[in-house]
């Protein structure tokens, strides 16, 4: 039998965020009776972010993403779906794969209704989740520009952060050969270039563009690609 993943220091914290997320998702109203408790969905939920294939996509992802959904939430319309989206965006990931966001958002359409969470704020949550998939939201999707924001926050850390994550990223990627590495990496970073803005929100457009970008650029030239940041 497989030993339980040691639990992230941020653990409690987590416990707890998700119990306020979950409570206010449900417009304060208790549990339905019979429910499965609130804290078994939490620690299924932590338990994939903990999966050992994860060198990027882990625990403190999600504390990361949850912190700057935080900072970001005069701008959602409906902050309790973001979180939850949060919560859910990467709850599946399989690095070989490419259905790891649809797969999420039916985890999500398969546990929300579960815990109470409304048939309308559940599709949301859903809507958000497999937006992760291009980080491109339409024009007036507040809660999606709150969502890519926070998960594309990571490219505008400093030098030495920045550095930290493409390394993480490229060991999810260990199966793959350098070659196909770089290509498939250059092509990500590329589309991600080619955006008008990486972020939406006026805080994510004013804090953290220009520095994600520079470092953005700077990867993709260290990869070969320095055409592909011309769109």
């Amino acid at each position: 039998m497989t030993a339980p993943p040691t639990p992230h220091p941020a653990h409690g914290e987590l416990r707890r965020r998700w119990a306020r997320t979950v409570h206010h998702a449900r417009d304060g109203r208790p549990a339905d009776p019979g429910a499965p408790p609130d804290d078994r969905y939490a620690d299924d939920l932590l338990c994939r972010w903990a999966e050992p294939q994860r060198r990027y996509h882990t625990t403190d992802h999600l504390l990361a993403v949850l912190r700057r959904v935080d900072d970001l939430a005069g701008h959602a319309g409906d902050p309790s779906a973001v979180q939850l989206a949060a919560w859910f965006h990467d709850a599946v990931y399989l690095p070989d794969r490419d259905t790891n966001e649809e797969r999420s958002a039916r985890l999500a359409e398969r546990a929300l209704p579960e815990l109470g969470v409304d048939p309308a704020r559940t599709a949301e949550v859903a809507r958000l989740v497999r937006l992760t998939a291009t980080h491109d939201p339409a024009p007036g999707d507040r809660d999606g520009e709150v969502l890519c924001d926070a998960d594309l926050a990571v490219l505008a850390g400093g030098s030495e952060e920045y550095e930290a994550y493409a390394a993480a990223v490229r060991e999810e990627y260990g199966f793959v050969p350098d070659d196909a590495y770089r290509e498939g990496r250059a092509a990500v970073l590329g589309q991600l270039l080619a955006l008008p803005r990486l972020f939406r929100t006026p805080y994510g457009a004013e804090r953290w563009e220009d520095a994600a970008r520079r470092n953005a650029t700077a990867e993709l030239e260290r990869l070969g690609g320095r055409n592909a940041s011309r769109g």
